[in-house]
């Protein structure tokens, strides 16, 4: 499952640390000495205090993968990171080094490559025990604080074990590609992408914004345009209202196509597994339409058969594009193919963190709007025939709007007029409408 927004700002839950000083505090110039000790002895210990540290520094060169510093981020403040690869600058010294790092406190899609000035070497650590230190870090935190950090390391994995998330996070520690272009915008990437091993060495991708076709230089990209006759994704227009426009594009027919978005998604979504045999999935395309064409701002994907009822696979607004309600659109236009097939549908296991909250956004809207109109008693069996949301996710969507009770060996839904009303104002509006009438689809067929 992929993301639908983004924080712009780690400011939720963050601590900005002031850099630590060598004993400066210890003595004050001219005047009496700070810690009680005769002015003579001060002034001895400073340049041996002064040897210490410089030889510390020295020895710390160049820093070794796991050590925990604070970092000056774009903010201009400093937070706390680890160091999670190392490499050599090729026109510096023998210590001069780029440091690719993880603020601890945050997710790991703002994790970047910083040189050594933009970290404060007093404040570096040791490398120590994981368990301890965690257990150290613990005690520093706010709850606030340790709940942001369980929820962005731990929500979207929740179906791996110890070992498969170790093993994923090595594989994808640093970004292989640092930004994209992709029509008018250049986007930096949040996560590693598989891409074939001759883009290894390739920090900006260049994607044709029709086709998807990729390319390591502008020139190439600017002579495939010439060549490019696609002005929309391919596969069939289903949808069409203003200038919005939806694509369905078969796997198996266009297999390149979905490849090369699988690779483009993956960019931005950290525990997307990357299926090269898209043959078994439909690809729905979300556009903005003017006169240049059909541009593409997201997409989700679906199995053609789910045994589990999923009617969502993967799904992503792409960063410009964010903020705008598109990802509450799309998952509100699976829903709606879900009704035109007759059945309850679920987002595929597991959500990523922004995918997650997304979902009970639009879960809480739907379900809160049919129970302020709504007169007299409704079953959850009910509201699933309504909205073909699946029953497990009505129930745990009302049981976190305390909106539900189980009474005598079922669930009885206490729908009171204020709370209600009050839910409704917290969840504010519900992003963009789906026009069913402009939808012209019919369920998927295999053909052949």
């Amino acid at each position: 499952m992929g993301s639908i927004d983004t924080p712009q700002n780690p400011e939720n839950g963050s601590t900005t640390l002031p850099p630590t000083t060598d004993a400066s505090a210890t003595y004050d110039g001219d005047q009496n000495p700070t810690n009680g000790m005769p002015p003579r002895a001060t002034e001895m210990m400073l340049p041996i205090e002064s040897e210490v540290v410089k030889k510390r520094k020295a020895s710390m060169f160049p820093l070794e993968v796991g050590t925990r510093v604070l970092c000056r981020w774009r903010d201009c403040k400093y937070h706390p990171v680890k160091v999670i690869e190392r490499r050599k600058i090729q026109s510096g010294g023998t210590n001069d080094y780029e440091y690719y790092v993880h603020y601890t406190e945050f997710n790991r899609r703002l994790d970047e490559w910083v040189k050594l000035e933009h970290l404060d070497l007093d404040s570096v650590e040791t490398v120590v025990d994981e368990k301890v230190e965690d257990k150290v870090t613990s005690l520093k935190m706010t709850r606030h604080q340790k709940r942001k950090i369980d929820e962005t390391h731990v929500e979207g994995h929740e179906e791996l074990d110890a070992a498969s998330l170790r093993e994923h996070e090595e594989f994808t520690k640093v970004k292989n590609i640092a930004t994209m272009e992709l029509g008018r915008y250049e986007i930096e990437t949040w996560y590693f992408s598989p891409f074939p091993p001759e883009y290894n060495d390739c920090l900006k991708l260049y994607f044709c914004e029709f086709c998807l076709n990729f390319m390591k230089r502008k020139e190439q990209l600017q002579r495939h345009m010439k060549k490019c006759d696609l002005k929309h994704p391919p596969g069939d227009e289903i949808y069409r209202s203003g200038t919005l426009s939806m694509f369905e594009i078969d796997g198996k027919k266009n297999k390149v196509y979905g490849q090369n978005l699988c690779y483009l998604a993956k960019l931005f979504l950290d525990h997307k597994t990357l299926y090269y045999d898209v043959d078994l999935f439909l690809f729905y395309v979300l556009c903005e339409c003017d006169d240049r064409g059909c541009h593409m701002v997201g997409y989700f994907s679906k199995e053609k058969h789910s045994e589990e009822s999923y009617n969502l696979a993967c799904i992503l607004t792409l960063p410009p594009y964010q903020r705008k309600g598109y990802g509450k659109f799309l998952i509100a236009f699976s829903y709606e193919l879900s009704k035109k097939e007759g059945k309850v549908g679920t987002p595929e296991r597991p959500l990523s963190d922004l995918g997650l909250l997304s979902y009970r956004g639009y879960w809480t809207r739907v379900l809160l709007d049919i129970l302020k109109r709504h007169k007299g008693n409704i079953s959850i069996k009910e509201l699933s025939d309504m909205t073909a949301i699946k029953a497990e996710d009505i129930l745990t969507t009302l049981q976190s709007l305390e909106l539900i009770q189980y009474r005598k060996g079922q669930h009885v839904i206490c729908a009171d007029p204020k709370v209600l009303d009050r839910h409704l104002k917290a969840a504010g509006r519900g992003g963009l409408d789906v026009d069913v009438s402009k939808l012209i689809w019919t369920p998927y067929k295999e053909q052949g």
